[in-house]
Order: structure tokens, then sequence, then C-alpha cells
């Protein structure tokens, strides 16, 4: 039996980069196709900001954040669990931080260094890059690509990795098309949506000409039951940042099935309500009611806000509790998710049940998936690099132990 198989992964993000360098260190010849110039682009992308590798919370904790995927996922993240992650980080010379939310990052805080201490590695590994080859599905037993030129390339390996990401950001690469050709393919899949995302308020020409870009915090935000404080950020079309997205699984399916989602915003979360109430009491005699309010602490966006989705002759009327209650819930209605294209990541993929315990195709032996293709969530923090780095290397192992056996 050949010791050393050949390899096709296709996708060369995070978990592409991954399982390829888990495979080539094993000593299998792992070729890397992807459809852009150069690998790790929407890894370059999430550290624009900082690159938020995983988070130091107890493992328990961190489990939850990956709801309804929690159970499916425990495993690969147990085997491969963040403190593994940063291990990995610093072998490449990138030590890591926890910073004062608990979320770890390089000290670089950049993702360009790690990347190019990675792809150094990997290309010591004699892992090969095939840059610009558009997946194209199967002919036969063979893989079918389109490369730069528009010819039609054909590619057999004794395994394949799937790692093309979700449908978010598709200029970075991950459009979402292999949905189709899966499909087409007897592969069960949740549909594509949002995850992380915006939405959409019908705000005033004024309001959004006025405050368009412009933050709103600190700021509580409360749907059905839950709620998350933090920072977010007015746009021309309706919010955004990540205190929504925190929040987004549930307001996008709310949507879903209502057609709007009513999102409650508390104005002033470090006061109570009783508090709030005792400092509007005052006589307001002349002022306006902007320079009233201003003496509850309300910032000029979010009197606007207020101004925004309140009637004007309720405001007129409205009793010193009344007004403090309503600051301290404000109901904005939201009536879509932003488009997908626009999300920070992706919901549905390839269901749990279309996969076997180490991740290959279930309609498709021998055809392995990790990261973002498959079907679960997560919000920011770390939660989403780490989901596909367990993932990825659940699925490699899988791939070993399979081809041990062909």
């Amino acid at each position: 039996m050949q010791r050393h198989k050949n390899i096709a992964i296709i996708g060369a993000g995070p978990s592409g980069l991954m399982a390829g360098e888990i495979l080539a260190g094993a000593g299998h010849r792992v070729t890397m196709y992807d459809r852009m110039p150069t690998p790790g682009r929407k890894l370059l992308m999430a550290g624009r900001g900082g690159l938020n590798l995983t988070h130091s919370e107890k493992l328990e904790t961190f489990l939850k954040h990956y709801g309804t995927a929690a159970d499916w996922l425990a495993p690969c993240i147990r085997a491969f669990p963040p403190e593994a992650l940063r291990a990995w980080c610093e072998g490449l010379g990138q030590k890591t931080f926890i910073g004062s939310s608990g979320r770890v990052f390089p000290r670089s805080m950049k993702a360009a260094p790690l990347l190019r201490a990675w792809l150094l590695r990997l290309e010591q590994l004699g892992v090969r890059f095939m840059p610009r080859h558009i997946w194209q599905g199967w002919e036969g037993e063979s893989l079918q690509f389109t490369d730069a030129a528009g010819q039609r390339v054909l590619a057999k390996a004794d395994a394949t990795l799937l790692a093309l990401g979700g449908a978010s950001w598709p200029r970075l690469g991950s459009d979402g098309g292999w949905s189709k050709i899966l499909a087409a393919s007897g592969v069960a899949l949740a549909a594509l949506r949002p995850a992380n995302c915006g939405f959409m308020v019908p705000w005033s020409e004024y309001f959004r000409s006025r405050f368009a870009g412009q933050p709103l915090k600190p700021v509580t935000l409360c749907h059905n039951g839950i709620s998350r404080q933090g920072e977010a950020m007015i746009t021309t079309s309706g919010l955004e940042g990540g205190v929504v997205y925190a929040l987004s699984a549930g307001l996008r399916d709310a949507i879903a099935v209502q057609g709007s989602a009513v999102l409650q915003l508390d104005l002033r979360p470090s006061i109570a309500l009783t508090s709030l109430a005792q400092k509007l009491e005052a006589p307001r005699g002349s002022q306006s009611l902007s320079s009233y309010l201003r003496r509850g602490g309300l910032s000029p966006l979010a009197i606007a806000l207020l101004r925004e989705v309140t009637p004007s002759e309720q405001l007129a009327q409205a009793s010193p509790g009344a007004l403090a209650a309503r600051l301290k819930a404000l109901p904005i209605t939201l009536t879509a998710a932003a488009d997908i294209g626009r999300a920070i990541s992706t919901a549905g993929g390839i269901v749990q049940d279309a996969l076997n315990k180490d991740f290959m195709l279930q309609a498709k032996p021998g055809v392995f998936a990790a990261g973002e293709m498959l079907d679960w969530e997560a919000p920011t923090g770390g939660y989403l690099l780490q989901g596909c780095f367990s993932t990825a290397v659940a699925a490699a192992q899988g791939i070993m132990r399979y081809i041990s056996e062909v």
C-alpha cells in the first residue's frame, strides 16, 4: 500500500491552510487550489482591525457560543482547543496575548506576519499552490477546475478537502457557488444566510443624512429576552456593529418568520430606570426637548433617535416616568438583514447528517469538508476562527484515517 497519498484541498483560507499543514506534515503530497491569486485573503481582512484568533474563557462557556451546533462541534474543539491554537500560533513565531475582554490576539495585532510565517512553513513542507483555479465540480472521478485562462483543468486525488468558506465578502473568494455543485451531488444543505450582520431600518432622510456613520455608545440591545451591551453604528440603511452582530442570529430568524423584528435599545444602560426618571422630574419650563433630555445624560444622537421613532405628540405628553421607560427600552423595527455579501460570516451550509464523524460527505466518499462550509454559526469574539481551525484539524485527521484504509 502506498504510504504517501495525493491530497487536494480546495480553498486556501484558514481551514484549508491548517488541514494542508497537518497532511503535508504527515508526508502526504498536498495540492491547494484557490480561485484567488494569493491565499488567506479573508484572514488578512479579518486582521485589519486586530486578528481575534480565539477567546480565553473557560471551554464550557466557550462552547455555548456555537448554539445549536455546540454538541456537534464540541469534540473537535476539545481536541484542538484555544490553548492549542495559541501554541500553534506561537510555534510560528507569533506570540499572543489576552485582551481586556478575554479575546486572544497576536502581539502584532495583524494577520500578515502570521500568514507570511505560515506560508513559509507550508512551502517547506512541500505544499503546492494552484491559484486562480475555480472549482467546477467533478468529471467522473476527477476534480474539475477552470484556470485563469479559462481552460478546463482536471485533477485526481486520493482524498479531497473542501474548504471554500461561506458566501460573505465574495470579492475575497468565498461566494457560496459550491452549494449548487454539492446540492446536485445529493449533499444535504441548509440555505446560506447572513450571520454577524447589520440590519435594515427605514430611517427618515433627515436622520440618515445627519447621523449615518455615528456610533451609539454605550447602548444595551435586547431581543427575545437576550441582552448585549456595547457599541452600535448608525448606517444609511440601518444598524450594525458588534453588539448588533451578537444578536443577529435571532433577529435574522425572526425577520424570516414574521417579516420584521423589534429590537429594544437602552440608551442609558449605566443608570437605573428610577434614577433616570428622577433626573427628568425637574420642570422643563421653556427648555427645548433636546435641552431637557440632555439633563438625563443623552447624546445628540440618542435624542435624535428617540425623536425618529416616537410621535411628537407622544413626546410632548409623556411624563418623566414614561419618558425614562421609553429611553430604557426604545423599540426599533428592523425590516431585513443586510445582504449576505456584506455579512462578516455565513450561517447554513452542509448539515451534520450529510457528514460522518470524520467530516466526510456521506454522498461522496473520500471528500471531506471543514470550516464555514458547514452548517454552524457563532458570534465574533474569536469563535469563528476557532471553529474553522478546529474543524480543519478534525477533517485532516479524518482524511488520514480514510487514506490509511484505501
